[in-house]
């Protein structure tokens, strides 16, 4: 309506000119006018798309380059699922035919921000990602399809002792076989029987600790007997730690720990009330529960089985049932690593760098190897809340540079009508990649604080030392993923202008806080959805370093260690202090 407006304005001023005469000075003061209405409109224009660019995802985060902001960001709920601005008709909005002539970063503003929104109806209403008429946005992920294929691999083929687990990677699984290709039916078939292939780990097995794949094929069966009423079949109940200031990573190495002792003992794992899912962004029956990010640890049926039991005095009296308490903190912290698969520990791949030195062996490497296969394990598969928290985060952090690079590609029309064509390549292969980063990336989580009670503690400076050495290899990463509880390391990293420094928009520690204090100010659902999202984002990246005397860099190396990133090392600034 706007841009008609000022259409009409401009042929009302125009008939008005032809009407003032030939004079010399009257056709001066028209161009003049002329000049003035036209400047005027691109002005509107301007604000317009400056409006559009405020839209933001519910998750805030920043990027810096020389010190300078990249874009606008707000300080809001980590994820609240809710916006309070929309902008209707994205769509229908996006490139229409008078808006072709907008400069780059009008265009890209626009597009930016109706991802943004394209990001809120799919988490508020039922749509798919992948429906859309926009242009793809390479740093989502389509959730409910995702949530959809891994629930497919998390359950049994009926008749057959695993899930569809096949080097058939992603859609290919779906992909429709003639009745000609009756030999790679029967070829698949067979490797499914063998589970040898558990889809939720990435690269070669020389990229991973010892026997990942076994070890991961072996207490997925462990943790889904066949049938969970059989009553040959034991259960430990747990509840995730809830003792003050035990943070995330805490919680979860105990629960690593839980794990070992119910394969030592052959029970099911099955774990009950999580305190940090105990918010209003867990929905349903994933309020309080682990389930809420990450795939349940067994089977609904034994989850319901093993609740059954625990109402059972005899279950109780014949061991069939045990739960936390029935073990000591030694036997939960620092107890029997499993051997059913032998000693792989003793030749863990030496890729951790500390002081310039690589660690071929230290007394608690069994300690390590089993953390990450257990918190693996855990984590294999994200629920469809953990990944639309990750599409948030990366579209704040990387998605104006997402909207750049897609519209530097030759112009298309994606007016409203225009159909999207697809293809089996896209649909049954390209659709298994991961989501688009800026690549290579560096991640590194600084912890200091009240930390400094359990370990040595270092300077950014020192942080930053270990980029450089990296760097001297690798001389085209430039971008870090900065995940830090203190304010000051933030403020210290505009002092490194050669390097774009991304991390979440959330209010840091200023001081000596404890941690506990410091969560506890930012609430339940920000104080667990921040550092999971940094988590998983720490697993991806291509470089990393931590320090190894913080568990929450443990977990993080046990992840890149069965996620196929042995060979990228870890730089850590110090080491675990069991060591």
């Amino acid at each position: 309506m706007e841009a008609l407006n000022q259409r009409s304005l401009e042929r009302v001023v125009s008939q008005r000119a032809m009407q003032m005469g030939s004079s010399f000075p009257c056709r001066i003061c028209v161009v003049g006018f002329l000049c003035g209405v036209c400047l005027t409109s691109l002005f509107l224009a301007a604000l317009t798309s400056f409006g559009a660019f405020q839209f933001g995802g519910s998750l805030s985060f920043s990027a810096f380059s020389s010190g300078i902001p990249t874009s606008n960001s707000t300080s809001t709920s980590l994820i609240s699922g809710d916006c309070d601005v929309k902008q209707k008709n994205s769509e229908r909005l996006f490139f229409p035919q008078e808006k072709i002539a907008l400069g780059v970063d009008e265009r890209v503003s626009l597009l930016y921000s109706s991802w943004s929104n394209l990001l809120t109806k799919s988490a508020n209403e039922d749509n798919r990602l992948g429906k859309s008429k926009l242009p793809k946005a390479p740093h989502f992920e389509d959730c409910k399809l995702s949530a959809e294929n891994n629930k497919r691999l998390d359950t049994r083929v009926r008749n057959d002792s695993f899930p569809p687990w096949t080097i058939w990677k992603g859609q290919l699984d779906n992909f429709l076989l003639t009745a000609e290709d009756e030999n790679l039916r029967y070829h698949r078939h067979q490797t499914v029987s063998e589970g040898a292939f558990p889809p939720w780990i990435k690269g070669s097995d020389e990229e991973n600790y010892p026997l990942t794949r076994k070890v991961q094929r072996d207490i997925w069966l462990h943790q889904h007997p066949l049938n969970c009423s059989d009553g040959n079949v034991k259960f430990l109940i747990a509840d995730w730690e809830r003792i003050p200031g035990f943070g995330i990573g805490a919680q979860i190495a105990g629960m690593c720990g839980l794990l070992a002792i119910a394969i030592n003992e052959k029970r099911v794992l099955v774990t009950s009330y999580y305190n940090r899912a105990d918010h209003d962004g867990c929905k349903g029956s994933s309020r309080s529960s682990w389930s809420c990010y990450f795939f349940p640890e067994t089977s609904q049926e034994c989850r319901y089985r093993a609740f059954e039991l625990m109402k059972q005095k005899e279950a109780w009296e014949k061991g069939i049932i045990t739960i936390k308490e029935n073990y000591t903190s030694k036997e939960i912290w620092s107890g029997h690593t499993p051997r059913s698969w032998g000693k792989p520990w003793s030749y863990l791949q030496p890729t951790t760098d500390i002081n310039g030195t690589l660690i071929a062996y230290h007394r608690k490497m069994d300690r390590r190897w089993w953390r990450a296969q257990a918190v693996r394990y855990l984590m294999r598969f994200q629920t469809e809340y953990t990944c639309d928290l990750l599409n948030h985060a990366r579209h704040a952090a990387f998605g104006l540079e997402a909207a750049k690079m897609v519209l530097e590609s030759p112009l298309r029309d994606f007016s409203e009508g225009v159909e999207k064509v697809g293809h089996d390549i896209a649909k049954f292969v390209w659709s298994s990649h991961k989501p688009w980063t800026p690549r290579p990336m560096l991640s590194m989580h600084v912890r200091m604080g009240d930390k400094a009670c359990e370990m040595k503690v270092v300077g950014f400076k020192e942080y930053m030392h270990l980029a450089e050495r990296i760097r001297e290899h690798f001389p085209n990463l430039k971008s870090i993923w900065l995940s830090t509880e203190m304010q000051e390391v933030v403020d210290q990293s505009r002092l490194y202008p050669h390097w774009k420094f991304y991390y979440t928009n959330v209010t840091r520690q200023m001081g000596n806080m404890t941690m506990a204090n410091y969560e506890a100010s930012l609430g339940r659902e920000t104080s667990t959805n921040y550092p999971l999202v940094n988590f998983l984002l720490a697993t991806e990246a291509d470089f990393f370093i931590g320090a190894l005397g913080s568990t929450w860099c443990f977990l993080i190396d046990g992840m890149r260690n069965t996620g196929g990133k042995v060979m990228s090392g870890y730089l850590s600034v110090n080491k675990d202090r069991f060591w």
